[in-house]
């Protein structure tokens, strides 16, 4: 924040302290910083007072429900910047704030102090100190002890030096009265769940898991065809399980294959066209299965230690029961027809946030996330933001953090970047990103230097999807190994968070002409397939992602800091662990061509036993061969076919 000045009271009122610059902060305190359970929160600030009084400082916090504050000192740095640090326990929203008092007994002992450097008299000056001791109050029995102590012992000898130890300043630093104590505003923290900084995504569409290749137009999926492959999406290290939808879909302007205005028989139509007869967004497909078959499968997501994410997206098709409850929920055109979105959306209707029963549609979307929650969901990608307002994500997001503050809210959107970063804002614990159109080696550095600097690193935290059932980026459709192995390398080592939306494993590439588009996409046909199809590079990810676990440097996003190797095709970078215990070093191919380069490591250090010790070798992550670093450096040769990402630990 630049020299804005934080102070509980006016200028007129005449507040003693200034409290300025703190950091962390969004917007001023607008928007909530970001954090997760256990990490320790480090706050700084500037903060004076006119004179040459001692001034003490110390950051407050408290859970935003919670009445009584906890307390830590601050510690000054010099230049009148001060710091301290407290360490949430609990996911939540949580308030935190900076107070500054002056210590009259501190400014006491330091002037004291400096008069008898000088050979001055301070019998009188004692005399003043000892008053002070008697205005105490609110004292711990330690403290009190200390303080009767001093004083017996001036009393006794008349000597101010039991006044000036070490010990009754301590004592009486937090004993005294504090008449001019100076607050800051509350500033607003959010602390997630150690899931929303770290997480490797497999999202899949439930009607195309059936194993049954038999049927031209593919056997439905079940829930219990989802079961069966849950084995194999954790032994590929994955952590979350992401489903499409998987509510009725209407069949008024149901899509055909392709996209196509007019649907033939058979054609299941995009699960995004929520609602029929069978029920909305509470209610489960029927060919999908029961409400017990999701309860088991969500049991067997847990015993293989993933987690299940829902869609969750905020409209409907012309067969949703809402348009008969609730026709003041949406917008009608002159022949009472309901009003749908256009061109590619028309199977679905969006709904009238604005409406004179805005209250009934936004309680209603939030009891069906509600439904989901009590039914052993964690969390939700949030589809098609702009079909809603910023108030409406505003409210449901304090009001499910209010409920559940374990839930994660996946932003998965691809808007302009000032929209993204003020959804991001508003608090969904995840973003998509500009990944997915970031390939050449300048544009990963400078967009990646903008997701890590400050304030983005406070309130962003990217999520990188490779491919989505709505993209196939231009660079995955020719179908080459290498390119796919280096897209989920850069992944699964850039950010904390990435993910790959089934058929990535075995490297599908055909697109719709011209476009970024899968051709014959599975969201508007059934589209099962052979999981262990030749050619497919599941081993790959299963590594990447062991790595991942193996490595805190790799588990989080903002400690990264980009090699300079004189190869424009080739990235390398560096990551390292909230505790610099653990650093990683990332060199990726971003074209096919074998290279040989010079690596410089420049001043990298990893943290042994408290001291930070250069590294002096690297330990290569998937041979475990260790490679000694001379010269600052070390020569590296890359074969893309191969492996188009070298990823070694850093040793001391």
């Amino acid at each position: 924040m630049n020299k804005t000045i934080q102070t509980v009271e006016s200028a007129a009122a005449g507040s003693t302290f200034i409290i300025e610059d703190v950091y962390p902060l969004i917007d001023g305190g607008r928007f909530a910083v970001k954090r997760i359970a256990g990490e320790r929160v480090e706050v700084w600030a500037d903060i004076y007072r006119d004179g040459d009084a001692v001034i003490s400082a110390a950051l407050i916090w408290r859970r935003e429900q919670d009445r009584e504050w906890q307390s830590k000192p601050m510690i000054p740095h010099g230049n009148d910047r001060w710091s301290g640090a407290f360490t949430p326990g609990e996911p939540g929203p949580y308030v935190y704030a900076i107070e500054a008092w002056t210590d009259e007994f501190a400014t006491w002992s330091h002037a004291v102090a400096r008069k008898q450097r000088t050979g001055a008299d301070v019998s009188l000056d004692a005399i003043e100190g000892a008053s002070l001791l008697t205005k105490v109050h609110g004292v711990r029995q330690d403290a009190a002890e200390v303080i009767v102590r001093q004083c017996e012992d001036y009393l006794q000898t008349g000597d101010v030096a039991p006044l000036l130890s070490t010990e009754l300043g301590e004592a009486m630093a937090d004993s005294q009265s504090r008449p001019d104590l100076t607050r800051s505003p509350l500033f607003p923290l959010i602390i997630d769940r150690d899931r929303a900084r770290f997480g490797a995504w497999y999202q899949m569409m439930p009607r195309s898991q059936s194993q049954d290749l038999s049927h031209a137009a593919g056997q439905h999926g079940t829930l219990r065809d989802c079961i069966a492959r849950v084995s194999d999406i954790a032994a590929m290290g994955f952590d979350v399980l992401y489903f499409t939808p998987i509510h009725p879909i209407g069949s008024t302007r149901r899509k055909g294959r392709n996209n196509a205005l007019v649907a033939s028989e058979g054609d299941p139509g995009s699960p995004y066209a929520i609602g029929s007869a069978d029920g909305g967004h509470d209610a489960l497909h029927p060919e999908l299965g029961t409400i017990e078959d999701f309860r088991a499968l969500v049991a067997t997501c847990l015993e293989y230690g993933l987690e299940l994410a829902l869609d969750f997206a905020v409209q409907c098709s012309p067969d949703h029961p809402w348009l008969t409850q609730h026709p003041e929920w949406f917008k009608w055109r002159p022949d009472r027809s309901v009003r749908t979105a256009d061109g590619p959306y028309s199977d679905i209707v969006i709904p009238d946030f604005a409406s004179v029963d805005r209250t009934g549609l936004w309680n209603a979307f939030r009891d069906a996330m509600l439904f989901w929650i009590d039914h052993g969901v964690t969390i939700f990608a949030i589809d098609n933001h702009d079909t809603a307002p910023l108030p409406f994500w505003d409210w449901l997001i304090s009001d499910i953090r209010r409920r559940h503050p374990e839930v994660i809210l996946f932003s998965k959107t691809y808007a302009r970047p000032k929209p993204m970063k003020g959804l991001a804002k508003l608090g969904f614990a995840q973003s998509f990103s500009y990944f997915p159109w970031r390939t050449a080696k300048w544009e990963l550095e400078q967009y990646f230097g903008e997701l890590t600097r400050y304030p983005e690193r406070d309130f962003y935290r990217a999520n990188l999807f490779v491919n989505t059932p709505d993209l196939l980026p231009y660079h995955l459709q020719s179908g080459e190994p290498w390119t796919f192995k280096s897209r989920v390398a850069l992944a699964a080592t850039l950010s904390g968070n990435y993910g790959v939306y089934s058929g990535f494993e075995l490297l599908e590439h055909e697109a719709a002409p011209g476009r970024e588009e899968y051709l014959d996409s599975e969201k508007y046909q059934i589209k099962p397939r052979d999981w262990n199809k030749p050619g497919n590079i599941k081993p790959y990810i299963a590594a990447l992602n062991r790595i991942r676990n193996d490595n805190t440097a790799l588990q989080q996003t903002a400690n990264l800091r980009f090699l300079g190797i004189e190869d424009g095709e080739t990235i390398a970078f560096a990551k390292a662990a909230t505790d610099a215990t653990n650093s990683v070093v990332a060199v990726v191919a971003l074209s096919r061509h074998v290279r040989e380069f010079w690596l410089p490591l420049g001043d990298l250090t990893i943290d042994v036993g408290g001291e930070r010790c250069p590294v002096s070798a690297l330990e290569n992550l998937i041979t475990g061969e260790q490679s000694r670093i001379e010269w600052g450096g070390i020569k590296l040769r890359i074969d893309p076919d191969r492996d188009p990402a070298l990823l070694f630990r850093c040793l001391a």
